[in-house]
């Protein structure tokens, strides 16, 4: 295929890449024909998918407003994918106008077109980082003074820690964050797992092999651990569209999302 004028040189458009397909399952732009050949297949394999990426995204929203409505004035959204409407810094600042936000992804694509979209906006800023890379990331945000580490921040880590492997230790990588913030800061997770349908996200990871990034799914009990640290808010990990529900916009059977949910506090 062409390489249209916004894709650089470095961003391989002939291997579908797990932030685009999720891109092209919210229904955004910045995909190419691979990523939504495999987003078809996958949607295929599993119908309720693209109401899914939209669930993580509703998700990603209600949390935000929680630690917003806490005083958080900070967020860290490590895993961002690209940071169009409806993202963090626009649900924060309807509660915290001054709220400043950190954007981290390592897809060149996100990188480049979260850029543009907050070029003018100081205090907002998009990290082009390996969220595993922790120690680097909380070096480049003390540096820069982007965020005060001093003061609470809310972690976001919505449909990303799927993407790890347990190779990768994420349970480590999610600690080395935790003792870079205070006490009051926030934990938001939302994650894959195969306790809802399991015939269905066996064909999901199946179809993942093919990204860069191919799923890990885990179970509930193993997400909990995740949120060592910290006291989850009620009520708890539970699925992911029934953690706040608004059950006047959502009528999702919520075991049907094939994702756990939870936000904590850290103590």
């Amino acid at each position: 295929m062409s390489r249209p004028q916004w894709a650089s040189e470095d961003i391989d458009i002939d291997r579908p890449n797990a932030a685009r397909v999720y891109d092209y399952l919210l229904g955004g732009s910045h995909n190419f024909a691979v990523d939504r050949a495999l987003g078809d297949q996958v949607i295929a394999a599993s119908p309720t998918t693209r109401e899914q990426a939209g669930l993580n995204r509703a998700f990603l929203g209600r949390a935000v407003r929680f630690c917003a409505d806490r005083g958080i004035r900070q967020f860290l959204d490590l895993g961002s994918g690209i940071p169009t409407a409806g993202n963090v810094h626009e649900v924060a600042r309807a509660v915290v106008p001054d709220a400043r936000v950190v954007y981290v992804d390592i897809d060149p694509i996100a990188i480049a077109h979260g850029r543009d979209i907050l070029a003018d906006d100081p205090h907002s800023h998009m990290l082009g980082r390996d969220l595993r890379d922790a120690d680097e990331v909380l070096a480049d945000i003390d540096d820069g003074k982007l965020l005060d580490l001093g003061e609470p921040v809310a972690l976001l880590m919505v449909a990303v820690l799927h993407a790890v492997p347990d190779a990768d230790d994420p349970a480590g990588i999610i600690g080395r964050y935790t003792n870079a913030v205070p006490t009051g800061s926030f934990l938001a997770i939302s994650h894959g797992t195969d306790e809802g349908n399991p015939v269905e996200a066996r064909r999901v990871i199946a179809l993942s092999q093919r990204t860069n990034t191919p799923l890990s799914v885990r179970s509930k009990s193993e997400i909990e651990t995740f949120f060592h640290g910290y006291e989850l808010a009620p009520p708890g990990v539970t699925w992911l569209p029934a953690w706040h529900r608004d059950t006047s916009k959502d009528t999702t059977p919520p075991e049907d999302s094939n994702n756990y949910a939870g936000v904590g506090c850290r103590r």
